[in-house]
């Protein structure tokens, strides 16, 4: 069973019209869902997520932090109303509503082992104390936190253009969770860490882990870094459970970064995740959705999510209102798959290839000390 987490509320999540998190790809997701069949029969079933609870919150975040979103007044100590994040009216339910959707669908896997779906979460940025990055709650690490509840070792595997800086630093000195986040590089793209020698502290000291991507680097080169990197630490750490931030501002057609990865690739990463989880982890996964600023990838490319945690075979059309759709309305050719992605030159190639192998290189040689593996 595979709960899949929306509701119409997330839409109240809306930091204004000019922000480029807009909830309206939200919407975009769950009506391609449908009307793809995704959400016919029995092996998906749609909740309407609750909102999270103070208790929860406070697993994660401080009081005073809580106190702070909660008057929904500007406050920069917190984050709040300054840079991405501005304060907006109703901001502290429609927080708790994307964090409850996660913490709820861990609940469900800690008792049912199933699978889950909350393509609102995966605000990776915030800190136990800080807004950040467009993200108020940290809602990964709130689920995390339930999991640890039943399970001894999670894995956090974050595939979003942006380090997932947020989650890293709250189990940045917990041996019990292993994150590990693929990104462009820091040195090019906020929020300008997540560099190979962030490894942990204390006792979780290695189980840190990030491989910074260096811009253009096209599906090949991620998807070298991947299979270079998430299936042995699969493979070492042996999780319990498995959540995956699946952000989608990786394509080459996002206004915010410049991977340069297609839907393709996309698609072969999270098939990647699904199947490791499947060995490692009894298909005990968490997924969350992320980054994303073009409206026509971010729904295509959770429905292509969800169709991989179906098992179900990738489909490579749109239905036609949605070709229509994203031809007239939002402009364009129709993105679908296969993505063809964008021509590189020999250069380019090159340079991408010795800067990956460099920084490849030295964080296998960085864990092999840790670990001796």
């Amino acid at each position: 069973m595979i709960y899949l987490y929306c509701s119409d509320r997330f839409s109240g999540y809306d930091f204004g019209p000019h922000h480029p998190l807009r909830p309206i790809r939200l919407t975009l997701t769950y009506g391609l869902m449908e009307d793809y069949g995704l959400l016919d029969g029995d092996d998906v079933r749609v909740v309407e997520p609750p909102l999270a609870s103070e208790e929860d919150l406070l697993s994660v975040h401080t009081p005073e932090y809580l106190e702070a979103v909660r008057s929904e007044r500007p406050n920069p100590l917190f984050g709040l109303g300054i840079g991405d994040n501005p304060v907006f009216s109703g901001i502290y339910d429609a927080s708790r509503l994307v964090a409850g959707g996660s913490i709820d669908a861990a609940k469900r896997i800690v008792e049912e082992n199933c699978s889950a779906f909350n393509f609102a979460g995966g605000l990776h940025h915030a800190m136990p104390a800080r807004a950040s990055g467009f993200c108020v709650f940290n809602d990964p690490a709130l689920a995390i936190r339930v999991l640890r509840r039943r399970f001894d070792r999670i894995l956090y595997v974050d595939i979003d253009a942006h380090h997932g800086d947020g989650v890293q630093e709250i189990f940045y000195q917990d041996p019990n969770v292993l994150t590990i986040s693929i990104h462009e590089s820091g040195n090019y793209l906020f929020p300008g860490t997540g560099f190979i020698d962030e490894l942990g502290e204390g006792p979780g000291l290695g189980y840190s882990v990030n491989v910074p991507m260096p811009p253009n680097s096209g599906d090949m080169a991620y998807e070298l870094a991947f299979e270079e990197i998430v299936p042995p630490l699969f493979e070492m750490f042996r999780p319990e459970a498995v959540v995956a931030q699946l952000g989608a501002d990786a394509h080459y057609a996002d206004p915010l970064t410049d991977l340069k990865m297609t839907l393709s690739g996309y698609e072969r990463l999270v098939s990647r995740i699904k199947e490791l989880a499947d060995l490692h982890a009894e298909g005990r996964i968490l997924a969350l959705g992320g980054g994303g600023y073009n409206l026509k990838v971010v729904p295509l490319a959770w429905a292509v999510a969800l169709q991989i945690m179906k098992g179900q075979p990738v489909l490579e059309y749109l239905p036609p209102f949605w070709a229509e759709l994203f031809r007239n309305e939002i402009g364009g050719a129709p993105l679908c798959l296969p993505d063809a992605g964008l021509e590189m030159d020999d250069e380019t190639r090159k340079k991408i290839a010795e800067d990956l192998d460099r920084t490849l290189g030295g964080l296998k040689a960085l864990l092999s000390e840790i670990h001796d593996t």
